[in-house]
């Protein structure tokens, strides 16, 4: 590989190219990145989480074949290579240690070999390579530990950022290093003490008047070290003279906060590397759904970085070495770690193929499956419409038929068994919303865009549908919110009326019924007054400023779901308390940042048909005022006549 320099053009930025040796990026003794690792239980936890966690996926070869397809390379020399990058040395082994030399060092090294006449990459530890001569730019050559010199076309290698030059990169160790020194000093502080028996540094006093000769201090001295040191005398008892006190004068175990600290070490150690904690074990505010996202996240934002860095450097450093190499890339499989449980897989899999958005052959290329033939055909059902459903999988029934289409089952006694968690209604309810709300606003991007230059009437476009989306927001909504209030309603049955005496879930459904249908208009309304406001404008960027209030109404869905979520599970409770002969209700406020008006009422206790100081009968309560309601995160107690 050469490289084409011009000093004269360079030295105007005062960083001139001059000839002079890359320093290695390893610091002195005795903090070595190798030392750290071993010595490090919190940067061996992390490092060993991101390469075991990117090793697991294995790199699948393709050759693009246009922008829709590609087919899957097995017996391609980058394939091979990839499977057994050494003899013996499997793909696992392989990309853990590039991984974790990576992370560590900030730098990998794999030297090009050829294995009977076939090209291999041979991993070298960064303690035994370094880049030698040239400039910030590139080395001269890679000098190795045992003499022999290599060029920068027989080297891979992948390295992070640095500010003093392109050579190699800066371990993320230097920022942790006073970190993790005051953790290795607090291992050795409690080290030494178990050592001498648990006992804390103190001193001993004695009264001023006692006499205490030369022959009486020797002896004391020996037998306080015989006691003290080395441990051993746990559980003995020395013997004080003339009135002595032993005084503590070290911190206490709690005092010195020794858990807290490790787990901070922990946390700032993953912050480096950009990981969640709870994925590192630091559960103290891990949530199950909180988890499950950051699950999903882990191979987008914290892996998807490492993953592609990876990828681009087989394709520049790599891939020219080989032959018939036109089209080919490589990719990290993560298929199998994105993809939802089986249900959710299917019904996936339903709406993209059977829907009139995306044909059979593209679904296909994003699961690298090869084309079929008549699969660049849309399907479209014969229930699929202009102003229909986009999906064979959606009902529309009409609004006056709603509560005979629902067909929700009447909970007579005991807890459904499919019904979730509160948290878990509420994401799906959130996730049906924000999805609905996509999908009416993509077709109104779509239609508007497919008119004549110059903005259409979006008003009337937005209409056009309007009567059909206001039944199918309906039935979203209600079917949702019965979920959602008899998770309520089970929150306070389990507690005071585990036999649902006097209860039943069917009684809830009118007013669900009438809650679901007047979310539904607000929702409209919203979609409405977004859409009218870019028609007013008549700006130029109207496409744009059309797209910006999509997304907008898109994120107001995600909020009235939540709003919606509080006020049907608070009423599904305060119904269950009301069959159950309960009298007394208590606000309680929850959320990272309440209002005052909630803050303020925080444990007030009103009668069961009373409503609080802020108007509201219960959390979300629709009948109050809109500033008390929006993303509302307050619950309720409930109690009997004392």
């Amino acid at each position: 590989m050469a490289f084409v320099v011009s000093s004269g053009q360079l030295a105007v930025t005062g960083a001139g190219v001059t000839t002079g040796y890359a320093a290695m990026p390893l610091q002195a003794a005795p903090w070595e990145y190798e030392a750290i690792w071993r010595t490090q239980p919190q940067v061996r936890t992390v490092i060993g989480f991101l390469a075991r966690n990117i090793a697991q996926l294995g790199i699948h070869t393709f050759r693009r074949l246009s922008d829709t397809d590609r087919e899957r390379l097995t017996d391609h020399p980058l394939a091979q290579l990839l499977a057994a990058p050494l003899p013996r040395l499997t793909t696992y082994r392989f990309v853990e240690r590039w991984v974790a030399d990576c992370a560590l060092y900030d730098n990998a090294y794999q030297i090009k070999i050829k294995v009977d006449g076939q090209l291999r990459l041979l991993p070298v530890p960064p303690t035994l390579i370094r880049p030698y001569g040239g400039n910030w730019i590139a080395p001269d050559y890679y000098e190795t530990a045992g003499g022999r010199d290599f060029g920068p076309d027989e080297v891979v290698h992948t390295h992070g950022y640095s500010p003093e030059n392109l050579t190699y990169g800066s371990s993320p160790m230097e920022a942790l290093r006073d970190l993790l020194l005051e953790s290795t000093e607090a291992s050795k502080q409690r080290a030494a003490m178990w050592k001498s028996g648990a006992r804390m540094t103190g001193v001993i006093t004695r009264p001023v008047e006692a006499e205490w000769g030369a022959d009486d201090r020797r002896r004391f001295r020996e037998m306080w070290r015989t006691f003290a040191a080395g441990g051993g005398a746990e559980g003995g008892t020395p013997i004080l003279e003339d009135g002595m006190e032993y005084k503590p004068i070290a911190l206490n175990p709690q005092q010195a906060q020794y858990v807290e600290a490790r787990k901070l070490t922990r946390e700032e150690v993953s912050a480096a590397y950009f990981i969640p904690p709870p994925l590192i074990g630091i559960l103290d505010h891990a949530t199950y759904s909180n988890i499950r996202e950051q699950h999903a996240h882990l191979y987008q934002d914290t892996l998807g970085p490492w993953m592609v860095m990876i990828q681009q450097e087989i394709q520049s450093q790599i891939l020219p070495d080989l032959p018939d190499s036109n089209g080919v890339y490589c990719e990290f499989n993560i298929d199998a770690k994105m993809r939802g449980s089986f249900e959710e897989q299917a019904a996936a899999a339903s709406t993209a193929t059977g829907g009139p958005w995306m044909t059979r052959n593209e679904i296909r290329a994003r699961n690298n499956l090869p084309a079929v033939e008549g699969g660049d055909e849309l399907i479209v059902p014969m229930n699929v419409t202009e102003g229909g459903l986009a999906s064979p999988r959606d009902t529309a029934p009409p609004p006056d038929a709603l509560p005979k289409a629902r067909g929700l089952a009447l909970v007579k006694s005991g807890r459904p068994s499919d019904l979730g968690t509160a948290d878990g209604e509420r994401e799906a309810l959130a996730a049906s919303l924000v999805k609905f709300t996509e999908r009416a606003t993509g077709k109104l991007l779509t239609a508007a865009g497919a008119k004549a230059d110059g903005m259409p009437d979006l008003l009337a476009l937005w209409a056009a549908g309007s009567k059909d989306r206001l039944a199918q927001l309906s039935a979203l909504l209600a079917d949702h919110g019965f979920r959602l209030a008899q998770v309520g309603a089970w929150t306070v049955l389990s507690e005071w009326n585990p036999d649902a005496e006097g209860w039943s879930a069917d009684v809830m459904l009118a007013w669900i019924l009438a809650a679901a249908e007047t979310h539904a208009e607000q929702h409209e309304e919203a979609g409405r007054k977004a859409v009218a406001r870019v028609q007013e404008a008549e700006a130029e960027s109207w496409q744009g400023d059309l797209r910006q209030a999509a997304a907008s109404l898109a994120t107001d869905a995600a909020v009235r779901a939540a709003t919606a979520s509080t006020e049907l599970t608070s009423f599904g409770g305060h119904d269950a308390a009301s069959s159950s002969g309960l009298t007394k209700k208590i606000w309680r406020t929850g959320g990272k940042n309440p209002r005052p008006s909630h803050k303020a009422q925080d444990g007030e206790r009103v009668s069961l048909d009373d409503v609080f100081s802020n108007g509201l009968r219960w959390p979300g309560d629709g009948s109050g005022k809109t500033a008390e309601l929006v993303n509302c995160n307050c619950t309720l107690d409930y109690a009997k006549e004392e």
